[in-house]
């Protein structure tokens, strides 16, 4: 019987290979923590499962995706554009998705700086933006679905802002950065990016506010490969599922949030709709 797969450290390794299971996390957190909790939640699901359960971190998306499609990783946790990639090569399908405060969704903010006059997205017709990067979800794709449902753009953002007047980040802090030096009037974000302290100092947020939201945005999701076994993808949703019981704090910090079942095409739609602008011709 093939062997249960997760996610990988920055290169698959014969350890891994060998693990009954193989799990894949992002890498978007500082690497000391991240061996921290790959070791703990290995830890954890092997006992859930009765099974070697490798946690790694692959180098990108990409590369996770990837492994999706060769079978090297059985499963992933990744962003809800991700899936849809892997979903249309065919790689990997929806097994569980976060649940924040009771909801499977989360809100993308434009920001400004607080003494600004902006009112509405629309008083920024012709100014400098800034988004998170072209591949963010909430700093890119659902703005961009908004700015074409407002009739705005048709697909293309410097329709509105005007060309040489939209910027593409390497992340919300470089987006932010723009504003706050005043190359830009505006960044596209995540909620979280102003709501919490994860990528901003207080001193930072305290010169920011909400000029618009929209949304929903998708909570990240753990996607299994296609080609998995039905019997290791039940087992290994019933083990996720369990850490509600055994280790609800090891969950929250490795994957933000709780764990739920939810219908894959209804969570993904907004994402495909977005997807649907930006890539077409």
């Amino acid at each position: 019987m093939k062997p249960l797969t997760i996610l990988c450290l920055f290169t698959m390794t014969l350890t891994a290979q060998a693990a009954d299971f193989v799990i894949a996390l992002k890498p978007d957190k500082n690497p000391d923590q991240m061996l921290t909790e790959r070791k703990a939640l290995a830890d954890e699901l092997s006992k859930a499962l009765g099974k070697t359960v490798e946690v790694i971190v692959p180098l990108s998306s990409a590369v996770l995706i990837e492994g999706l499609a060769n079978g090297s990783i059985d499963a992933g946790y990744l962003s809800a554009t991700d899936l849809v990639h892997a979903r249309k090569a065919g790689a990997a399908s929806l097994l569980l998705a976060g649940e924040i405060n009771g909801r499977r969704e989360y809100a993308s903010y434009w920001v400004t700086l607080r003494d600004k006059p902006y009112k509405t997205i629309e008083d920024l017709k012709g100014k400098p933006v800034a988004f998170a990067s072209r591949t963010s979800t909430s700093g890119y794709l659902i703005p961009m679905l908004d700015l074409n449902q407002k009739g705005l753009i048709k697909k293309h953002a410097e329709e509105f802002f005007g060309e040489e007047n939209v910027w593409y980040g390497t992340g919300y802090a470089s987006a932010v950065e723009r504003v706050l030096s005043g190359e830009a009037e505006a960044a596209a974000v995540s909620d979280y990016v102003l709501d919490k302290d994860k990528h901003l100092s207080e001193a930072q947020r305290g010169q920011l506010r909400v000029l618009a939201a929209q949304g929903p945005v998708p909570t990240h999701v753990i996607a299994v490969a296609s080609k998995l076994d039905p019997d290791r993808r039940k087992a290994l949703q019933a083990a996720l599922l369990g850490l509600e019981q055994s280790a609800p704090q090891l969950r929250d910090a490795v994957f933000t949030s709780p764990l739920v079942v939810t219908e894959e095409d209804a969570h993904l739609a907004p994402v495909v709709q977005a997807l649907e602008i930006v890539s077409t011709p």
